[in-house]
């Protein structure tokens, strides 16, 4: 199996730009696991949506796959308590 490109939007590099260093790079590595495995073990498929998730402490990355295009976009990452508002 072939890497997958990881997309990281604008909207996700600005949240991460405002977290602490040592969170921004933990949610960052997450990320970039995704590359090998974009259905990790653990990883929910969204209802409703064509989304998946996965969980790194305390928060959540939301992102979608493109097997054609062996693309990853990740298009949100929040606290558990906000991430599906």
């Amino acid at each position: 199996m072939s890497k997958y490109t990881v997309v990281i939007t604008k909207s996700v590099q600005k949240l991460l730009s405002k977290m602490p260093d040592k969170l921004a790079d933990q949610l960052e590595n997450a990320m970039l696991n995704l590359e090998e495995n974009p259905r990790p073990f653990g990883n929910k498929k969204l209802k409703g949506r064509n989304a998946y998730r996965i969980r790194e402490g305390d928060y959540r990355i939301i992102y979608e796959i493109e097997d054609k295009i062996i693309t990853v976009t990740v298009t949100n990452v929040s606290h558990r308590k906000d991430v599906y508002k």
